[in-house]
């Protein structure tokens, strides 16, 4: 059965929602696993129902427009977490080591390839989880130029134990994930950790294209989705 990841979204913090990565125009999350937005409260509530590991990105980490560090030490000391701090480079990943296991190093903060090699080079590959952002059917990055089969390329040669590929124009929007996309990516199927848009309806197709890992947000809080679903 797939493993339903749940996300949530750190901003001035509190926890939020929004669609598409359009940052400014998130707003306080509306969850059934608390009446309040507090992060801390509601990643507790998360495992107590079942979830093995959270997806957490602190959002004013990622913007540089502050930071959510003392929560996410909170947190971590009760919950398995995958982070997204906005780790640009080495010393940005060594420093985020101590805040959670797993790491999330993504193509839309990194700063050059030579810094990803530097980390796989040093760091244990099960601390490491490369996300794969995509906007608009392109690579999103600030600093990369890079096309989808150049980052394939890059996943073979590094051979990480863990690809999040993140469909961030379908974010929210429950419009299911792009199959054509993980047509792209499925030669990684064992490795990833699917996110955008998963619908309910689509668990069941998911699982028999291999998937064993989803990060879901808006259908896991809105109660539309178990975290230990059946279908």
């Amino acid at each position: 059965m797939i493993n339903i990841i749940p996300v949530l979204d750190l901003k001035d913090s509190i926890a939020v929602s929004g669609k598409s990565g359009l940052r400014d125009t998130y707003q306080p999350l509306q969850t059934i696993y608390s009446s309040s937005q507090n992060p801390i409260i509601i990643s507790n509530s998360l495992k107590l129902n079942g979830a093995l590991e959270i997806y957490v990105a602190d959002l004013d980490l990622i913007e540089k427009k502050g930071h959510n560090i003392d929560i996410i030490k909170m947190i971590n000391q009760t919950n398995s977490l995958i982070f997204d701090g906005g780790i640009k480079n080495f010393n940005s990943f060594k420093f985020f080591l101590d805040f959670a296991y797993k790491l999330v190093v993504a193509t839309e903060t990194l700063e050059s390839i030579d810094e990803l090699y530097k980390i796989f080079n040093t760091f244990p590959k099960e601390r490491i989880v490369i996300s794969i952002d995509i906007k608009d059917d392109k690579i999103l990055s600030n600093n990369l130029d890079l096309s989808k089969n150049e980052i394939k390329r890059i996943l073979k040669e590094l051979d990480p134990d863990e690809i999040i590929l993140l469909d961030i124009s379908r974010v929210g929007t429950k419009k299911e994930f792009n199959i054509d996309l993980l047509d792209e990516f499925i030669e990684f199927k064992d490795k990833l950790i699917l996110g955008g848009g998963i619908t309910s309806d689509q668990l069941n197709d998911l699982e028999n294209k291999g998937i064993k890992k989803v990060l879901m947000g808006t259908a896991i809080h809105n109660g539309e989705v178990k975290i230990h679903p059946s279908f």
